[in-house]
């Protein structure tokens, strides 16, 4: 874990948050902290277009989030979505060229107006998520579409560890 990172994120916060989430766009990572101590990691994929938060950009949003809602408890972790709401199919590791939404889904809203709330860069508009994938060879890369996606299998830990209004520092 990057502790130059770590203490950029903070600082924007501007306090040390009970849980939080840093993602962390140059390494391909999510952090789960408890205050300012790391107590878990996964690796992720982020936007291939790099860090842009406007509209139609597919790009993944800057700056400080918060898990808007938590969707998915309970479900099989191969659980296919789409608008937020179980398919009723289940993928269970076949080739699909589909880009799946997977298991577990944690929806983000921007905090910070013009940068990733408001008009034209609105995180939460944009559909922007946390989200398992069937592209699971392709995590560590830069690839997606403008969500952080995750293997199905650390979705649902990283889940499992976080509350709904938990900051979400991309950075």
């Amino acid at each position: 874990m990057n502790t130059e990172i770590r203490q950029k994120a903070l600082y924007k916060l501007g306090y040390s948050p009970e849980r939080w989430l840093l993602v962390d766009v140059s390494e391909q990572t999510v952090s789960l902290f408890h205050a300012e101590e790391c107590v878990a990691h996964w690796p992720v994929s982020t936007a291939e277009a790099g860090i842009d938060n406007r509209e139609d950009s597919g790009g993944t949003p800057p700056g400080i989030h918060r898990i808007a809602r938590m969707i998915g408890a309970g479900d099989d972790p191969g659980t296919i979505f789409s608008s937020r709401e179980p398919t009723g199919e289940v993928w269970n590791g076949e080739p699909d060229p589909r880009d799946l939404i997977l298991g577990r889904i944690l929806t983000l809203e921007g905090c910070e107006d013009g940068l990733n709330r408001g008009p034209g860069v609105d995180s939460r508009e944009r559909y922007i998520y946390l989200h398992g994938t069937n592209h699971e060879d392709r995590i560590g890369e830069p690839c997606s579409h403008g969500c952080v996606r995750l293997r199905r299998n650390d979705m649902v830990a990283l889940f499992d560890q976080v509350q709904s209004d938990d900051p979400v520092v991309i950075i």
